[in-house]
Parts: C-alpha cells; structure tokens; sequence
C-alpha cells in the first residue's frame, strides 16, 4: 500500500511522500533490517537476477526501508530517481566515478569541501581523468573552460564555508553546450531553499547527515537526477561496489524528513538574525550571508533561493589566535566540524575542514586564518546572541 502523492507540497511530502506499508497497516516506516531476501522458488530468484521479475535480493541492492528514504527524497527534490548511500562523500564519489572515464574532463568550481577538493584535484587525475578549476563567481572562466568538450561539472553553491552562490542556469547552459553533466552538492541549501534540477542542473547530491538527519545520529548521502542515469550508470555503479545505505540510517532519516521544514526555516530565521547583530561587532571584521544586502552575490542568492540557509561565516580581527580565543570562550556554541544540526556548532575551516588544501589555494578561496564557520540550531536566537557577545568581548579583553 503506497501512500499518495502527486499534488503535494513539500512539507506533505516530507511527510508522505514514497510510504510503503505492509499488510499490517503500521503508521510509522517499517525499518527492515535484513541483509538478504527470500524466493517462493528457484524460478523466481533466476527471474529476479535476470530482471524478468521485480524482488528484492539483497539490501546492498535494494532494500524496503531505503527505497521509501530514495522515494520521498526524489519527489521531494523533484527528481525522476534517487539513490542513498553510506554517507555523502560516498554520494560524491559515486556521482562522479560512474559517470567518467579515462580520458574525460571534469571542470570543477574551486569552492569546494575539502574532501571534495581532494576527488577532483588528486582522485580524478589518478584514473586519467584530466581536472580544471575555475572561480565559480566568473563566468569568463566557465565560458573559456568550457569551450572544450567536457563530461561533468561539478560545483557548491552556496558553497563551504565562504557562501559563494554560483549562477546555476548559466554554468548549466554552458556545461550543456559543451557535453556536460551539471553536477550541484546542494547541501547547504537543502531541497527546501533550492531547487538545482529546476535551475539547469543533471544531478544533485547530498551529505544526508547534514539538515536530512540534522540531529547528530546518523550518516548518509544522496544522489539524485534522471531515471535513464540513475538506473543505467549510477545503480550499476553502487551494486557493485558497495557504497549501500544501512536500512537504520534509512529509517532515521526518514524521521529527520518528517521535521526538516521546521527546523530549516526556524535556523534561518535565526541565521539572519545573528548575521545582522554579528555585522555589528567590534571584532567581527567581515558577515557572509546570501540574504544580506553586502553579501557579493546578494541578487543572485534572491533570485535562486527562497532562504539564505542555517550558515553564518564571519571573519574575526586578528587572524587564528583571535578565531580560537572567541571559540574557545563559547559556551553553548559547541566546536564541531558538523553542520546542519539542531545544536548550534561552530568551526574554524581552516584548521578543519579545508586544511588540506594548501594556503594558497584557501587564500584564493578566501578563507582567511581569521573566518569561522557558524551553523545556526534551534536553541533560543537570544542564548545565542548572548554567547557570541560574552564570547567576543571575551576574546577582546583577553587579546
């Protein structure tokens, strides 16, 4: 029995969306944690692996639980297909690998999470898959890099941790015209804030630990486009090697689902708050935040988006020694590398999450000794204004 869906709005297919009940009738998901699956007969179970007959044969191809996650996921993005996997960068990886090959190109905007960074700048080029990054803000340098035949281009936007938005309907024409698929980690965003395959882009990926889950349990990925792909070259891809999603985690996220609208609009909310009353600090030398006026794409981030995010980053006076003073001084705000959670953290990028990419490259990227990265939970915006003020005045008197 499959819960209806068609006409929908995104909080009701939050909800909803992709419910597989059994002949139980249960109101919540059905977790089924099982490595393998039955047959009524040696003839089914030869069906089933020649495609003739649809059943499950074993979870890391397919199981009840993850495929209502890959349900819900795609209708709510607006996809044809979705598939889960074991986290995000898994997701990544597997976006990537199925579709290249040796002798490829792959044009990347430089604003990209460490881990990400990494695949394109010294994965890819391994297998004989030639890499170019471009400043993704510039479009010259879109159009001069892609004025050569490419198979995939890959971009953050907004992007982590400096917020860049990228112009996604003008990269993806001319990804297209040259032969590419637009690739976009719209994970800051979320599905909520921003619709990437409605915008031009081939495939969407997702950290589903990140906003999906958003309550520090558990990990997850997701990479979701058009059913002709997905089922052809992506499916064969983590069949084979494995990146398979545990049908707990399904199960979880599923529940994170049912909350995201709240939480991602009550965080950003919050986020345009304490961006505001952070501009306004003594210490604070610079905000980031796609829907304040002085953010560098402000225009761009309005017309693509429906909300600026849960992200803060802001530059702190004084370089690392003032940024670790000012976290060190926190007292709700807790230290993570984490982002998209119902508790606030905090994080300095450069001696975390891109500090292997070297200071050249993050100096290019803007990501200065003193910036920090803030992702806005859902604790009272007033606590959190206090602990930034006590923490800043604290760093102040002790510098």
């Amino acid at each position: 029995m499959t819960t209806p869906h068609a006409a929908f709005r995104p909080a009701t297919l939050l909800v909803h969306a992709g419910t597989e009940r059994t002949n139980f009738a249960e109101t919540a998901e059905a977790l089924f944690l099982t490595s393998g699956f039955v047959y009524d007969s040696a003839e089914q179970a030869e069906a089933t692996f020649t495609g003739a007959e649809k059943h499950y044969q074993y979870s890391r191809f397919g199981n009840p639980t993850v495929v209502m996650l890959e349900q819900r996921l795609a209708m709510v993005e607006g996809a044809e297909a979705c598939r889960a996997t074991a986290t995000g960068m898994a997701a990544v990886h597997a976006a990537l690998l199925s579709h290249l090959r040796a002798g490829d190109r792959l044009v990347a905007s430089r604003a990209l999470f460490g881990s990400c960074h990494w695949i394109v700048s010294t994965l890819l080029p391994r297998y004989g898959i030639e890499t170019v990054f471009v400043d993704g803000t510039d479009l010259d340098q879109w159009r001069a890099a892609l004025a050569t035949p490419t198979a995939m281009v890959l971009l953050e936007s907004p992007s982590n941790p400096m917020l860049e938005v990228l112009d996604l309907p003008s990269i993806a024409a001319m990804a297209h015209k040259a032969g590419a698929l637009v690739v976009v980690d719209n994970v800051f965003a979320t599905p909520l804030l921003q619709r990437p395959i409605e915008l031009g882009a081939d495939i969407v990926v997702y950290s589903c630990t990140k906003h999906i889950d958003g309550q520090g349990r558990v990990l997850g990925g997701a990479v979701l486009g058009r059913a002709k792909w997905v089922e052809e070259v992506l499916q064969p891809f983590v069949r084979n090697t494995g990146p398979a999603m545990s049908p707990f985690n399904a199960w979880v996220l599923l529940k994170g689902l049912e909350t995201l609208r709240l939480r991602v609009d009550a965080a950003c909310r919050a986020a345009e708050q304490l961006a505001d009353f952070l501009s306004a600090q003594p210490l604070v030398a610079r905000v980031w935040y796609p829907t304040r006026a002085d953010h560098p794409q402000h225009g761009l981030a309005m017309a693509q988006m429906s909300g600026g995010g849960t992200i803060v980053t802001f530059e702190i006076d004084g370089g690392k020694a003032a940024a670790f003073r000012v976290l060190n001084a926190l007292r709700l705000i807790r230290v993570s590398n984490n982002l998209g959670d119902s508790k606030s953290l905090v994080t300095h990028p450069a001696t975390t999450t891109h500090m292997r990419i070297s200071p050249e490259e993050r100096a290019r990227l803007g990501i200065t000794d003193g910036a920090v990265r803030l992702s806005v939970g859902l604790e009272d915006v007033l606590d959190l204004r206090d602990d930034l003020a006590q923490a800043l005045a604290a760093a102040r008197a002790g510098g």
